[in-house]
């Protein structure tokens, strides 16, 4: 799996996950991203880099150009009744795979390859995967899921 840190044409910054770089072309031509903001189609890609201070963030070639990010405090607002359902349902599905599911821990990736090779009896797992072991899995066709987790999940 891929992360990429996205913007829109209006300066809302957010991140996606895809299979591939290809997947993401795929999707963007597709007209299948959004801003997770304000729901604009003029998405792009915009550099990762660490937090340092004073350092300017680059954006991509192929990313649109973005309104000047204010550096006043930003608006927020409460979670309306439809974010707590969705937030209801996210904590369900953790709890629900939690309780099914066996942890096996850092050794995700190792016992995900197992039960895809037929090395072990299929079950259903959960665990941590760095980055490049999700993207090695992928890579190699095992079929897994991010588990979604919650900021106050202590994740």
């Amino acid at each position: 799996m891929i992360r990429y840190s996205l913007a829109c044409d209006a300066g809302h910054e957010f991140e996606g996950w895809f299979q591939s770089s290809s997947a993401f072309d795929e999707q963007l031509e597709r007209g299948l991203l959004s801003c997770a903001v304000c729901g604009s189609s003029q998405v792009g890609k915009a550099l990762m880099s660490p937090a340092l201070g004073g350092a300017r963030q680059n954006k991509a070639p192929d990313a649109p150009e973005l309104a000047p990010v204010a550096e006043a405090p930003v608006p927020v607002a409460l979670l309306g009744e439809r974010e707590k359902a969705l937030r209801a349902a996210i904590k369900a599905l953790r709890d629900d795979v939690a309780k099914n599911s066996e942890n096996v821990g850092e050794r995700f990736a190792e016992e995900a390859r197992k039960i895809h090779y037929g090395e072990r009896d299929p079950a259903s797992i959960y665990g941590q995967a760095t980055l490049d072991e999700a993207a090695s899995l992928a890579e190699e066709g095992v079929s897994f899921l991010p588990l979604p987790s919650l900021p106050d999940d202590g994740h």
